[in-house]
């Protein structure tokens, strides 16, 4: 893991505006940000401060100054958890943006029970259980779930592909459970049949024992992959080097830009590819040119497109500044005012407009992609577009709740 002498400068000056005499006299607002940035999603924590840094820089003001202090984790909560403690209880940060991966959030939300008296908001982890069971008060997101992704992409390779069987393979923690939850919630309802799902441990290097057990085309249509960077990277490069037959569909990570600009072997098999997310690439919205565009000039060394969690980061740091803009940067009495700014927020952001339900869990516009070629990269172009995806996916909460827990066994319609 990353230490935080290697940061440099634990804290970055990154907002100074003048306001009235009584606002301007408040002591320093301190911001906390944690992103993965060790292990095998440490490219999309590194895209997540990119767009974390431009939302802070294009920012006009909040009426008081802020610092920035940051900290890595390497998507185990364990060390998210670490890194987060120290922001709070050394940095002594009011506000904590991140985390980024699946378990982590859940590990934050549980520990910011502990700590009321700091604002935590979301990076662009998505477990469900993190705003649907047992939410805290001071927790909030403002990007989807796991299972708002994938929802219509369950609906979507049934009714469009006519795909009636398919196998999986995905990573072993919350948040493919999560995107496998959606997705199978819909492609099951509507007839389809999920024999076989494989899970791995993240960090997985060797994929061929996986790859040996997967059916060919007379048991399966296709096979959903829900890896993310490098270990998207892998099996995919193995899966082509082994002749895999199935078409591949994908989970929102394993069709960002941090595998779809790999080079070598990898690229032969996603051309075509089907997900699902809250981004798409070639969204024609004026809004997500312009972020793109800001976002090439800012970084022109960074990605082709803005990644999943970079988009994500951007649009929880803006939430973060808004609310401290609505209230002057006013954090007394247990940041009652600012938690109820950002309750209320409802704002337009590059992928679409978002508010928060009860839970503090945004509703958001999703995606259903495939992955073509274009001006010789692969990017994401959209087949469908969602607009306002709730935490639970239309049927109500009661209804969402009698589905159950997400896990390895949960939902199944393996028949």
């Amino acid at each position: 893991m990353l230490t935080r002498r290697q940061f440099g400068s634990l804290a970055t000056a990154a907002v100074c505006a003048t306001a009235a005499p009584a606002i301007a006299q408040q002591r320093t607002i301190r911001i906390g940000t944690l992103a993965t940035l060790d292990g095998p999603l440490a490219q999309l924590g590194k895209d997540a401060f990119r767009c974390l840094d431009m939302a802070v820089a294009e920012h006009g003001g909040t009426g008081t100054k802020i610092e920035l202090f940051r900290a890595s984790s390497d998507s185990k909560p364990d060390v998210a958890l670490a890194s987060a403690r120290r922001l709070v209880e050394q940095d002594k940060v009011d506000v904590l943006i991140g985390p980024l991966s699946g378990s982590e959030g859940i590990r934050i939300k549980d520990y910011a029970k502990t700590v009321p008296g700091v604002t935590f908001i979301n990076g662009s982890s998505a477990a469900i259980e993190t705003t649907l069971v047992e939410p805290a008060p001071n927790f909030f997101r403002f990007n989807p779930d796991g299972a708002q992704n994938t929802a219509a992409l369950g609906k979507y390779i049934r009714e469009k592909r006519g795909w009636s069987r398919i196998v999986i393979v995905a990573e072993d923690y919350s948040f493919p459970y999560a995107q496998v939850f959606g997705l199978m919630g819909t492609y099951c309802a509507a007839g389809g049949h999920v024999p076989h799902k494989f899970f791995v441990p993240l960090g997985t290097k060797d994929f061929s024992s996986i790859i040996a057990q997967l059916p060919g085309k007379d048991k399966a249509d296709a096979v959903f992959v829900v890896l993310g960077g490098a270990d998207a990277v892998n099996f995919l490069t193995q899966y082509t080097q082994a002749g895999g037959e199935l078409p591949i569909i994908g989970g929102t990570l394993t069709v960002d830009q941090t595998v779809l600009s790999a080079k070598g072997p990898v690229r032969a098999h996603l051309p075509g590819v089907l997900s699902a997310g809250p981004i798409s690439d070639n969204d024609t919205s004026p809004a997500w040119l312009d972020f793109v565009g800001r976002y090439r000039k800012a970084y022109p060394d960074g990605l082709p497109s803005p990644s999943y969690p970079g988009v994500e980061y951007y649009i929880s740091t803006k939430a973060a500044l808004l609310a401290l803009k609505d209230v002057g940067g006013d954090l007394s009495d247990g940041h009652a005012a600012y938690r109820s700014a950002l309750g209320k927020l409802a704002f337009d952001t590059p992928t679409g407009p978002t508010l928060l339900n009860k839970n503090r869990q945004a509703t958001v516009t999703v995606f259903v992609n495939e992955v073509v070629e274009k001006d010789g990269r692969l990017t994401t172009t959209p087949v469908q577009r969602i607009e306002a995806v709730d935490q639970f996916l239309g049927l109500g909460e009661e209804g969402y709740r009698k589905l159950g827990a997400p896990s390895r066994d949960n939902p199944s319609c393996a028949a």
